[in-house]
C-alpha cells in the first residue's frame, strides 16, 4: 500500500524519466536541426509540468472530497459520548465525552481494506489499523464487548488481571495470552512497548496519564473510552457498538445491543404489574459520610424501572449524595429493602464496623442485598465487569428482589442476600 502522497512522488519520478532521457536530437536524413530539436524538447517539457501539476491538483481534490463526503453516520439509540462517521475509504470515530467535564474530542482514522488515502491531510489523535490482532483494554467493563463480539482472543494485557471473573477469559489469562500490565494508574510501559497492541483502550478522569502518552510517541494508538460517563444504563451498554467499529463487526453489535434493549424493556414493562412500591435504601458510610446515588443516575434509574420506591429519587446532579448518618437514618430507618451497602458482605461485618446500622429495619429484618459476593475465581466482582454490559440482567434481579411474585422461574444473577 502507498499513500496519495508516494503517488505524487512516483508521478513526477515518471516525468523525470522524460527529462533526463530525451529522444535524439537528429534523425534520419537530418530532418530536425540541433537548435529545432532543443526548441520541440523545451515545449516537452512545459507540457509534461504543466501535465504534473493539473495530475497532482486532481489527486488532492479527489482526497479532500473522499474526506468531507461521508456516506452515513452510525445509529446510535442512547449513547452521547461517542459518534462514527462512515466515508468511502475510512470511518472517522469521535470520542465525545471521554470523561465529565471533558472540553476536547478525540479522532481517529480506521482505514477500509487496502484503502490508498493520506490521512495527513486530516489532523487525527491517531489511525487505527483495519484489522485488530492485538488490543489492550483497561477497564473490566470491556472485557465482556470482546467476548459478546468473540474477538477476545485478541486481548493480550491488562492491568490487574485478578479483577477479571470471566471464565473465558480467565483461562486465557491462565494459559499465559494475556500478560498483567500492573495498576491502571501505573501501567508496565515496559510490558505495553514489548506487546506492541494494535490499540490500547483506555480511560481516564482528566486526561493526564503519562504511560498514554509514552505510547503515543511510540506509535501505539490510544483510545479514552467514555462508556463510564453515560447517564443510563442502556447508554452505557450502547458502547458495545464502540468496539463493534473498531473490529469491522456493527452489525454483530447493533443485533447484540438490540437482544439486551428488548430484554430491557420488557422487564421494565413486567415491573409496572406490581401492586406495590416497597421503599429502598441504598450506600453505606465511609468514615463519617454515607454515599448514595443521586436521583438522576443511572442507579436510580434502574430503581425507577424496577417500579421501586427509592428515597432520594427526588434528588437531581453529578456524583453520589454525600449525607450524615443522621440524615440517612431519619428518612430511611423503616426502608423496606436496603441494596448495596458498599462492600460489606455479610450482616456480622455491618455490625462490627458500625453498630449504629442495627438501628435500620432492614437489617432487623434481613433484607439487605448486594452484588459484592458474587466474584469470580480470584475475587472480582462478576458486577463491576458484566453488569455495565448487561443492564437487562441488573434489572431482573432487583425486580426479582423487590416483586419476587413478577418473576418466579428467575434466579439473580448478581445480588444475593447477605450472609
Amino acid at each position: 500500500m502507498w499513500s496519495l502522497k508516494d503517488s505524487k512522488y512516483k508521478h513526477m519520478n515518471r516525468a523525470c524519466s522524460k527529462f533526463y532521457h530525451p529522444r535524439e536530437c537528429c534523425i534520419a536524413n537530418n530532418m530536425w536541426s540541433l537548435k529545432d530539436s532543443k526548441y520541440k524538447h523545451m515545449k516537452s517539457i512545459k507540457f509534461l509540468f504543466l501535465f504534473f501539476i493539473v495530475s497532482t491538483c486532481n489527486n488532492e481534490t479527489r482526497s479532500v472530497e473522499l474526506e468531507t463526503s461521508e456516506t452515513k453516520q452510525l445509529e446510535l439509540k442512547y449513547a452521547k459520548g461517542f459518534s462514527v462517521k462512515y466515508f468511502e475509504t475510512y470511518k472517522e470515530l469521535t470520542i465525545l465525552k471521554p470523561w465529565p467535564k471533558s472540553e476536547k474530542n478525540y479522532s481517529y482514522a480506521i482505514p477500509s481494506e487496502n484503502a490508498d488515502v493520506d490521512f495527513k491531510s486530516r489532523v487525527f489523535d491517531a489511525t487505527i489499523d483495519h484489522k485488530i490482532n492485538k488490543i489492550v483494554v483497561t477497564s473490566t467493563t470491556h472485557i465482556p464487548a470482546l467476548e459478546l463480539l468473540g474477538v477476545e482472543q485478541t486481548l493480550v494485557g491488562f492491568p490487574g488481571t485478578d479483577y477479571i471473573s470471566s471464565e473465558k477469559t480467565r483461562r486465557r489469562i491462565d494459559g499465559g495470552h494475556v500478560r498483567e500490565l500492573g495498576k491502571n494508574e501505573g501501567l508496565n510501559t515496559e510490558v505495553l512497548l514489548e506487546l506492541n497492541p494494535d490499540v490500547v483502550i483506555g480511560f481516564g478522569v482528566d486526561g493526564v496519564n503519562k504511560t498514554f502518552e509514552t505510547l503515543k510517541k511510540a506509535g501505539i494508538p490510544v483510545i479514552y473510552n467514555g462508556d463510564w460517563v453515560e447517564s443510563s444504563a442502556l447508554a452505557k451498554a450502547e458502547w458495545i457498538k464502540f468496539f463493534g467499529v473498531l473490529f469491522n463487526k456493527e452489525k454483530e453489535a447493533d443485533s447484540i445491543f438490540n437482544a439486551i434493549e428488548r430484554d430491557y424493556l420488557v422487564a421494565k414493562d413486567i415491573a409496572k404489574q406490581a401492586k406495590n412500591q416497597p421503599t429502598v435504601l441504598s450506600g453505606a458510610m465511609h468514615k463519617d459520610v454515607w454515599y448514595l446515588p443521586n436521583g438522576s443516575s443511572p442507579e436510580a434509574q434502574f430503581l425507577k424501572d424496577a417500579n421501586v420506591s427509592y428515597l432520594w429519587s427526588e434528588t437531581t446532579g453529578n456524583g453520589s449524595l454525600a449525607l450524615s448518618f443522621e440524615v440517612v437514618l431519619d428518612k430511611a430507618k423503616d426502608a423496606d429493602l436496603w441494596l448495596s451497602p458498599s462492600y460489606y458482605g455479610s450482616f456480622d461485618q455491618l455490625e462490627k464496623t458500625n453498630s449504629l446500622y442495627t438501628n435500620f429495619k432492614a437489617f432487623k429484618e434481613r433484607n439487605i442485598y448486594s452484588f459484592s459476593n458474587t466474584t469470580g475465581a480470584t475475587g472480582g466482582v462478576l458486577y463491576y465487569e458484566l453488569g455495565t454490559a448487561r443492564p437487562d440482567l441488573v434489572l431482573k434481579d432487583l425486580i426479582k428482589i423487590c416483586h419476587p411474585e413478577l418473576l418466579e422461574d428467575y434466579t439473580p444473577y448478581f445480588f444475593k442476600r447477605l450472609n
